[in-house]
């Protein structure tokens, strides 16, 4: 029985099929990302896209697609699908009657009496991408057609015809590698058995991407066809493409391996295996050394914020692996001096290294270690904040943090539009302060006694003092979302949930009880916390439009699912076992949109209205970290 359900009828309708997308990530940080009827509609899509070392690292799309076609009894039938303008040409979609991706993503299509079927398979631990096809029946012998469509440019940028572009390619056992331009490797295609190579160098212009179109992108591009593959297929039969950018592949293993890798992979079967899948494939190693990329197919890998919100999440409670937490932490540490003591523009990020090592803490690490380990490098942050060290923050003599830096938005909040940022919140910001005073805390009690103590307690008084004065409002009920020269800013936003779930909180319970009436009425959905409350006029429940439209709504009005586990912390802390259901209840909307959006995968965010449709990257590390906390909870407070 499927675990991820399709409606059949529907995947002919590109208006369904579409907003479908596959996402297949290697440890190589390689991706293969396209809609389920494999027609592009980003330029992030691609059959292979992977990092490039004489680049950077950066990913490059260097197998944008692959057309097939069957040919029977001299009739051709093309199954590939491109948009040019507002025209779907060939139509492939039309011959497809089942989708599947249990274990892998697997399309089958019926042409009269032909039945075809194809799944695509990324290597775990390299830069390939193998696609099986399976002539599963037909009335005789069929000739399988294959055009490599080569991109060969970095996955935020699109290509157009050139002169520099080298359009013959070099023969390789089982295939024909090709190197469009200088510095790039050559990408390998192969195929498992006996095939032939007509090169015919077309550029096909004007390639389309709907979706960049329906937001007002550039989304056009010249795509490079150097030729056409051939080989036959009896009823029954099966033929592997490969597509590497590593050493060619040996094409008599190409089948092998395939199967090997649809063993390694298994079935999924519960809701938790699907996370623990997800989290796995956001877990990059790169010369070595594992990182977190914040989310596929678009954001970067490594990053603080991101990498310290996740990283429980998807090594702690998916799989119970400190050794991996630790390795992947103490990269993050080496990477990231800059930013955790000296400068960043995200000023609560540094802080919550405390965050992080509670986490580890109550998830069963000891104490004594933890602190012995990363105690030095959380007091260093700390003493970062005082007058003097950083431009962009700085302690003042209340005790708390002061974030500005003209024109900047110093927080997670941090679009822009124009070079405007749309939220700055310049100031005493709500979160950035409790997240201060809980690394203080926690440092303080880590420490025990000693000059570090002496030094911190009497800071450790002054925010207690100040905290709840400077952002409470007991006329409505709620705290300021930040407080600057002119007060308070009563935006209703989830930022106050930090000071009401953290585990050292610098608000009274009468506090935290009214925060959590307001924040439950106005502020929770059953797709994350809202950016913004519905009845501020600068509320926008949708997440659509042009670039600027959305930039306004990402952080006015979008719900975000990662700040469930702020909400579920400062809600079991509450309620205790009582809010099992309600919490089983707030993450069951996710797993019914597995087969939407991004297909098996979580959503970075989604729009605050009803019916609550999912944007943004289509596999976040926030997001999925964020499910698996939750589940620790619940099982957590199930055994209490």
């Amino acid at each position: 029985m499927a675990f991820l359900k399709f409606n059949k009828s529907e995947l002919v309708n590109l208006e369904y099929s579409l907003r479908r997308e596959i996402i297949l990530a290697s440890k190589t940080g390689a991706y293969c990302n396209t809609s389920i009827v494999t027609c592009n509609t980003r330029r992030y899509h691609g059959l292979l896209a992977a990092p490039i070392e004489s680049f950077g690292g950066f990913r490059y799309v260097l197998l944008s697609s692959m057309d097939e076609s069957l040919t029977l009894n001299s009739k051709r039938f093309n199954l590939g699908i491109h948009c040019y303008g507002d025209i779907y040409e060939p139509r492939g979609h039309k011959y497809i009657v089942d989708f599947d991706a249990d274990l892998v993503p697997k399309v089958t299509y019926k042409v009269g009496e032909i039945v075809f079927t194809k799944e695509i398979v990324l290597a775990p631990d390299q830069n390939q991408v193998l696609v099986r096809y399976t002539l599963v029946s037909a009335p005789a012998k069929v000739q399988l057609s294959l055009k490599p469509f080569l991109a060969f440019r970095k996955v935020h940028d699109l290509t157009h015809e050139n002169p520099e572009a080298r359009t013959q390619g070099r023969e390789i056992p089982g295939g024909v590698a090709f190197c469009l331009y200088d510095g790039f490797p050559e990408l390998n295609i192969q195929l498992g058995r006996k095939a032939e190579f007509e090169a015919n160098p077309l550029w096909y212009k004007g390639v389309t991407y709907s979706d960049e179109m329906r937001r007002g992108f550039d989304c056009r591009e010249d795509l490079l066809v150097p030729g056409t593959f051939t080989v036959s297929l009896a009823p029954g039969e099966s033929v592997v493409m490969s597509a590497g950018s590593d050493a060619p592949a040996v094409p008599a293993s190409l089948s092998r391996k395939f199967n090997t890798l649809l063993d390694k992979i298994g079935p999924v079967t519960s809701y938790h295996d699907q996370l623990v899948r997800s989290a796995d494939s956001l877990i990059r190693i790169t010369n070595g050394r594992k990182q977190i990329v914040a989310g596929y197919s678009w954001l970067l890998t490594g990053l603080l914020r991101e990498t310290l919100g996740s990283l429980a999440g998807l090594t702690l409670y998916a799989k119970n692996d400190a050794k991996e937490f630790e390795e992947i932490l103490d990269n993050l540490i080496e990477d990231n001096q800059e930013r955790l003591l000296h400068r960043t523009t995200q000023v609560e990020a540094p802080l919550m290294l405390a965050l992080v090592l509670q986490q580890y803490i109550a998830w069963g690490a000891s104490p004594k270690k933890v602190w012995a380990k990363y105690g030095k490098t959380l007091k260093e942050v700390i003493e970062s904040y005082l007058p003097g060290r950083r431009a962009e923050v700085v302690m003042h003599p209340n005790g708390l943090l002061w974030a500005q830096m003209d024109g900047v938005a110093l927080s997670w909040m941090n679009t822009y539009i124009g070079g405007r940022a749309v939220t700055e919140r310049a100031g005493y910001q709500v979160e950035t302060n409790a997240l201060w005073y809980n690394a203080i805390c926690f440092a303080m009690d880590q420490e025990g006694k000693g000059a570090f103590v002496d030094k911190w307690a009497p800071v450790r008084k002054l925010v207690e003092d100040n905290y709840q004065k400077t952002f409470w409002n007991a006329s409505l009920g709620f705290l300021a979302d930040y407080v600057d020269g002119y007060g308070q800013h009563l935006e209703l936003r989830p930022n106050q949930l930090w000071p009401v779930s953290l585990d050292y909180k610098p608000v009274s319970d009468e506090i935290i009880s009214e925060v959590m009436r307001v924040v439950n009425a106005e502020l929770v959905t059953r797709r994350g916390i809202r950016s913004l409350s519905p009845r501020d006029v600068r509320y926008q429940g949708v997440y659509e439009g042009t670039q600027i439209q959305r930039d306004e709504a990402y952080f006015n009005g979008c719900a975000f699912p990662w700040l469930l586990s702020q909400y579920c912390y400062a809600s079991f802390n509450m309620m205790g076992k009582s809010f099992i259901k309600r919490a089983e209840w707030l993450t069951e909307g996710f797993y019914e949109d597995l087969p939407k959006h991004g297909v098996g995968a979580f959503s970075e965010l989604y729009d605050g209205d009803p019916p609550h449709e999912a944007h943004g990257v289509i596999s976040s590390a926030m997001t999925v970290a964020s499910l698996l906390n939750i589940n620790w909870l619940i099982e957590k407070y199930k055994e209490e």
